[in-house]
């Protein structure tokens, strides 16, 4: 993980390697210490002791990455304030000067902007909180940001997934059992909420519960108390309860699938979080992240991307959100030695330009349908097109006004214009032609 100086870009990162190199130094320097004089062992005392609180005071900043990229004029002009929105750009500042603990990166989207926000002043409380939004879009980060942020920071944070547990171990799992409550039961055992006690439990996937543990996990927000199988003994639990879903819990209870009264109590504080497909000004930072990240593991230096790769991986839809852009970026760091190209992408999702336009072309020949995602692709990029072109024409071949226009990044609507082969010179010349003409 790289730290980044919240004063901006360009400013220097340090890492954790970097700082135990540091350490590594010291120590093997105070071995020597018999041989050296007092006045040098006070100093290299004085340097370990100031190198302690510099991880201290590391370890309680916002951490932030650097993203350095093999297009970095993308990231430039993400990093222009001329290219951001003024007002998201400011609130993206404001956080991250209040110390605002965020494991990852992001943007100035507003939709993002708008949940960091509720969880920053949600966190210090103790309400429950609702997060939703779709699968891979980083719901479990978000709980992490929220307990960090939160007074309980330094007590226990549990994971719960409560699609994975079996129907029958559901309570036991939650709750806790007592010895000989069931087969298998040889001794006592605690649940997830009394190993949370004092800390946060974050509830993944609540719409999977099923309605029997609905109707004890409402017990334990009314009563801040469990009872484990096989005893009456009620045990006090102080414990924060953040949930997760993937799933609309409105409708699931008016469809009778999700407690009403238990969805009102988990949604204190509803935070949603959006998808990455309507937060593309984050894709660059992301694959530089992912890709250091991949490097680090591989333990080699980050792969490079082809252009044709980086256009494609900055225009995909990405219905996996991140975690498809994760495991993209590990794919292609695995996969391809200096450089990775198309070829390394997974077939399913490779794209065939060529031969698409080749079936349209035959099939218009023929009379005969395209398949539906043929036609929906074919479509979706004709009216792409479509639309940038008029709106290259109506502000006279200006890219950044189109993209204030349109409330876009303007790299990546650069991004599309490349993707079309539509040169926005070319515009602003037939602009010049029409107003000599009206002259």
């Amino acid at each position: 993980m790289k730290l980044f100086d919240p004063h901006g870009f360009g400013s220097s990162v340090v890492s954790y390697a970097g700082l135990l190199e540091k350490i590594e130094i010291l120590r093997s320097t105070l071995r020597w210490a018999p041989r050296l004089e007092r006045t040098d062992i006070e100093k290299l005392l004085n340097q370990s002791n100031a190198l302690r609180e510099e991880v201290m005071q590391l370890s309680r900043k916002e951490r932030f990455v650097e993203a350095a990229s093999e297009a970095p004029e993308a990231l430039d002009a993400l990093a222009r304030p001329d290219a951001l929105t003024p007002s998201a750009h400011r609130r993206r500042e404001a956080l991250i000067e209040r110390s605002f603990i965020f494991e990852g990166i992001f943007g100035d989207n507003p939709k993002l902007l708008a949940a960091l926000e509720i969880a920053e002043k949600a966190a210090p409380t103790d309400l429950p909180v609702l997060i939703d939004g779709e699968s891979g879009t980083g719901k479990e980060l978000m709980a992490k940001v929220i307990h960090a942020n939160g007074a309980r920071a330094d007590r226990p944070y549990i994971s719960v997934n409560c699609g994975a547990i079996p129907e029958n171990l559901l309570e036991s799992e939650l709750f806790g059992h007592r010895r000989g409550a069931f087969t298998g039961a040889s001794s006592d055992r605690k649940g997830k909420f009394e190993s949370a006690h004092t800390g946060t439990i974050f509830l993944d996937e609540i719409g999977e519960l099923p309605l029997q543990g609905q109707v004890k996990l409402l017990r334990v927000l009314e009563a801040h108390e469990i009872q484990r199988v096989g005893s009456d003994e009620p045990i006090g639990v102080d414990t924060r309860i953040v949930a997760a879903t993937n799933r609309n819990l409105r409708e699931l209870a008016a469809q009778g699938r999700f407690r009403e009264d238990l969805f009102y109590r988990l949604s204190v504080i509803h935070v949603t979080l959006p998808a990455l497909r309507e937060r593309n000004d984050e894709i660059p930072l992301l694959i530089a992240y992912f890709g250091d990240e991949a490097a680090g593991q591989l333990k080699r230096r980050p792969v490079k991307l082809t252009p044709k790769l980086r256009d494609f991986l900055l225009t995909y839809a990405y219905p996996g959100n991140i975690r498809e852009l994760r495991n993209l970026v590990y794919r292609l760091s695995c996969l391809a030695g200096d450089t990775a190209d198309i070829e390394h992408l997974p077939d399913d999702i490779r794209p065939k330009p060529a031969a698409l336009a080749l079936r349209v072309a035959e099939a218009e020949a023929a009379g005969a349908p395209l398949s539906l995602s043929d036609a929906k692709r074919a479509a979706s990029d004709e009216a792409e097109r479509a639309f940038l072109e008029r709106g290259l024409q109506e502000t006279g071949g200006t890219v950044a006004e189109l993209a204030r226009r349109c409330d876009m990044n303007r790299s990546h609507l650069q991004m599309l214009l490349k993707k079309h082969g539509i040169h926005s010179k070319d515009f602003r010349h037939a602009d010049k032609v029409n107003h000599e003409k009206e002259s």
